[in-house]
Order: C-alpha cells, then sequence, then structure tokens
C-alpha cells in the first residue's frame, strides 16, 4: 500500500466513536476525553506514515483497525489520568528522604486523617459551647507536656516557623546570628533569605568557624531585637571551632531584655545515643536552657507530618498567635490530626519506636533488616544472566538530620551484562509502584534500610517481571 492509501485507511473520528468498544472506554472517562485519545493516536499514526524514512515493510497495518486504535486511546488515558503523586516504595537508603516524601506516618497518625477526612471534625469549635473553638487546643497541651515549654504553636512548615518569629518579635530590628549558622535550610531557602523575608535586619557576628560570646555582646546596639541560634542539623563544622552554648547566651541576653530564638532544623524529642546514634540536641534541652523561642520541624526526626512546631515563652507565642502571617502560615485539619496522633505515641517512649517508621528505622537490629534482605533474595527468580547477592552497607538519615552519620544496612546487589544498572533503575521507577534505588559500581543497590516489611513481595515481583522482560 502507498501512502496516500495508508492515510485513507486511517478510520474517520465519528466511525471509531460508533463502535461498540468506544462505549465502554466513554463510560469509563467521557465523549470528550475519547475523542481526544482518537485524535492523539490517529495524528500520531499520520504523522508516523508521512515520515521520510517511514518504511512499509516496517509497518503494522492492524495498527489502522478501529479496535486497536481504541485500545491505543485507552491507554493514553489511562497514562494522562494516571496520579503524579502516587506511593513509592524507597531503596535508597536514605530513612527521610526529601524527595520521597520524608517521613512515613505511624498507622495511628494515617487512621486519623482518613477520619477527619471523611467525617466533619471538631477542628476549631469548643464542645462544651457549641462555639468557636481554638484550632490548635489539640496539640498544644501535648507538646507543652513533652518539651516543657510554657506555650505551643504549630505552622505549616520550619521555615514558616521562622519566618512568622522573626516577623513577630523582630521585626524592623536587628538580629544576631553567627556567621556558620547561616545556613541554606534546603532547595535553596537560606536564612538570611528567611529573615529579609520577615523584615528582621541580618547582623552578622564571629567567623565561619569561631563565635564567642563578646560577639554577640559588641553587636547589641539599640535596635537589636533577638539573638538567634541555627542548629547547623545538615552540615558539620569539625575542627579548629568554637561555639557559645545556649546557657552562656541566654543568661548575657536577658539581662539586656533580648529574646533568644533557637531554630533547632529537625528537632529531636529523645535522645537516641543509646540506639548508637551521635548526640542530637533536644527541643527541652534548648526550653530548659531558658531559649525564648525553640521551632523545628514536625516531618524529620519526629517521624510526623510536615509541619513547623514552635514552643517557647507564652508571652511570645501570645505575640505569634495575634499575627497576621499566622492565617497565612496555619495548618490544616490532616496535619493537626496526623501530629496530635504522632505525638501521643510519644507518651511512652518505647511505643514510639515502634510505632514511628522513621524511629523505627533509624534503631531497629541489623538482623531485622538482614531478614528483609533475604525474604527478598528468595523471592527473586533465578537467572544465569543476573547475579543477586547480599551485602553489608551504610544508609544515611537524611533530611537535614545527623549529616556525617552512617547507619548499618543490608543491601540486594544485581549485576548484569544484559542491561545495565541506569537502565534497571529507570525500569524500576516506571513500575505501578515506582521503585527507587542506587546504583554503586555499576551494580543495583536495594537498600533494605527504608523498605518496609509490606513491601517485600511487591518488590520481588516487579523485579521479576523486568528480569524476565529482559531475559
Amino acid at each position: 500500500m502507498s501512502k496516500k492509501e495508508l492515510l485513507k485507511s486511517i478510520p474517520a473520528v465519528n466511525d471509531i466513536l460508533n463502535n461498540k468498544k468506544a462505549e465502554k472506554i466513554k463510560n469509563d472517562y467521557s465523549r470528550s476525553d475519547l475523542l481526544e485519545g482518537i485524535r492523539f493516536v490517529t495524528d500520531k499514526l499520520r504523522t508516523k506514515i508521512l515520515a521520510d524514512d517511514f518504511l512499509q515493510a516496517d509497518f503494522d497495518n492492524d495498527k489502522l483497525k478501529t479496535e486497536n486504535i481504541l485500545d491505543s486511546a485507552r491507554d493514553y488515558l489511562k497514562k494522562i489520568y494516571k496520579p503524579e503523586m502516587s506511593a513509592a516504595i524507597n531503596a535508597t537508603g536514605v530513612v527521610i528522604h526529601t524527595n520521597l516524601g520524608r517521613s512515613l506516618l505511624a498507622d495511628s497518625a494515617a487512621e486519623a486523617v482518613n477520619n477527619v477526612a471523611t467525617h466533619y471534625s471538631t477542628l476549631e469549635i469548643d464542645r462544651e459551647s457549641g462555639e468557636r473553638g481554638d484550632r490548635y487546643s489539640s496539640v498544644q497541651n501535648i507538646i507543652k507536656k513533652l518539651t516543657g515549654a510554657e506555650a505551643a504553636l504549630v505552622v505549616n512548615n520550619n521555615a514558616a516557623a521562622v519566618t512568622l518569629v522573626l516577623a513577630a518579635v523582630a521585626a524592623d530590628k536587628e538580629v544576631v546570628i553567627s556567621r556558620g549558622e547561616l545556613v541554606e535550610i534546603g532547595g535553596s531557602f537560606r536564612v538570611p533569605e528567611v529573615m529579609e523575608q520577615s523584615g528582621a535586619k541580618l547582623v552578622e557576628v564571629g567567623s565561619t568557624n569561631k563565635v564567642y560570646l563578646k560577639d554577640y555582646i559588641n553587636a547589641v546596639t539599640e535596635e537589636t531585637g533577638a539573638f538567634l541560634k541555627v542548629h547547623t542539623s545538615n552540615y558539620r563544622i569539625k575542627g579548629f571551632t568554637a561555639v557559645v552554648e545556649a546557657e552562656e547566651l541566654v543568661n548575657d541576653a536577658h539581662q539586656r531584655d533580648i529574646p533568644v530564638i533557637e531554630d533547632l532544623g529537625s528537632g529531636i524529642i529523645f535522645d537516641l545515643q543509646s540506639y548508637g546514634l551521635p548526640y542530637e540536641p533536644t527541643v527541652k534541652e534548648s526550653i530548659d536552657a531558658g531559649i525564648d523561642l525553640v521551632t523545628f520541624s514536625g516531618d524529620k526526626l519526629l517521624g510526623g507530618p510536615q509541619a513547623g512546631i514552635i514552643v517557647g515563652k507564652k508571652e511570645y507565642i501570645e505575640k505569634l498567635e495575634y499575627h497576621p502571617l499566622l492565617r497565612a502560615l496555619r495548618v490544616d485539619k490532616f496535619t493537626l490530626a496526623a501530629l496530635e496522633a504522632t505525638l501521643k505515641l510519644y507518651r511512652n517512649f518505647e511505643e514510639a519506636l515502634a510505632k514511628i517508621p522513621t524511629l523505627k528505622m533509624l534503631t531497629e537490629t541489623d538482623e531485622k533488616i538482614r531478614e528483609r534482605a533475604e525474604k527478598l533474595y528468595d523471592l527473586l527468580e533465578r537467572n544465569e544472566k543476573f547475579k543477586f547477592k547480599i551485602k553489608k552497607g551504610t544508609a544515611r538519615i537524611g533530611g537535614g538530620s545527623y549529616p556525617l552519620t552512617e547507619i548499618k544496612t543490608y543491601v540486594l546487589t544485581i549485576d548484569s551484562k544484559l542491561i545495565s544498572s541506569e537502565k534497571l533503575a529507570y525500569k524500576l521507577r516506571q513500575a505501578e509502584m515506582p521503585i527507587f534505588s542506587r546504583i554503586k559500581d555499576q551494580k543495583l543497590i536495594i537498600d533494605l534500610k527504608t523498605v518496609q516489611p509490606a513491601e517485600i513481595e511487591l518488590l520481588a515481583a516487579e523485579i521479576n517481571q523486568i528480569l524476565e522482560e529482559e531475559v
């Protein structure tokens, strides 16, 4: 057949729409959707036929049949209607993976979100009076109990928390901060830029690696609104260093009626040193040191939803509660429900370790990880063209937390001359439930540190399917 004859063989759009198979697709989507899909498929066929390098011998004429065009149109619609954001399997070994949604919620937190999503809720109403209530009351008391703070508030992330604190306490005033603490938070957001948006004026003191109390004192003027400490949770300066401890800074600042603010970043409620992790300052330690306002994240080491949590002195929290920015930065019912459920698990530390996924992954034994690796290995179909090995490895905490810490893990490596590791990683990412891995020494690495027990069988099935296609 000539190109002209092939083009004439493409069915008319109306004829395709009148086919019986079209009715089912229209019921699943809509007539306009199906029309879009048909036009996409038929235009693609015309473009292919009219191409200069078109070869009749290589072309499958069955593609011009109405039923096949409808099948292709359905495939097109499935693809465009497939959610861009979906559940994924994290086999990278990065526990708090920012690009994969950071912390997983505990079962009770997920249930709490579902509960308020499918019912009306007591978000902002007082049960006793039936009148308008306080949006934050569901979490404030438990935050205060866990941290020892006089008051607490929640906004949508930690950058928002820092912005609100500075806007309410030090707008149009100078805020003194060590040069070594002018960190980039992530996604190109930097502390100086956050401060600028709040209206505070940045005053840098000390050097990159050393700062002393006298540096803060010498920077004090009539315009000084606050001292700001930023915990460098996403990097470390080691060697020839000096920092001012919180108690020392607070003592001097309070003598001058200057509030001290601390951004703890990832935040941590309980010390995890007994589980082999390095020391990280807890929120309670900052409150006990006399810090006036402390901010930290809800979705990092706390293991809850994305949120910026602010704790501290009641007189300062009240300023935040009446600031116009709070309305723009406030959290919704889903965040509050998940956060309340997460925080309640912290009333029993052992329960928190067992039920909050982030804490569970950070503190579980090597043997548990090895068991998952062995289960995956046993489920993989053997083929002489692919080599599987279980090895010891190192995972990372991620999320701007414990930047120098490597944690023990077990990985499964896949090596083959038949398919490159890059191609295999790509195919895994295209799975119905995308799988994200890493590559090292030209081998694909499946890190079982971050693969959940319930995901093992699905992971094995996807790997087996891909390998079968490549044989």
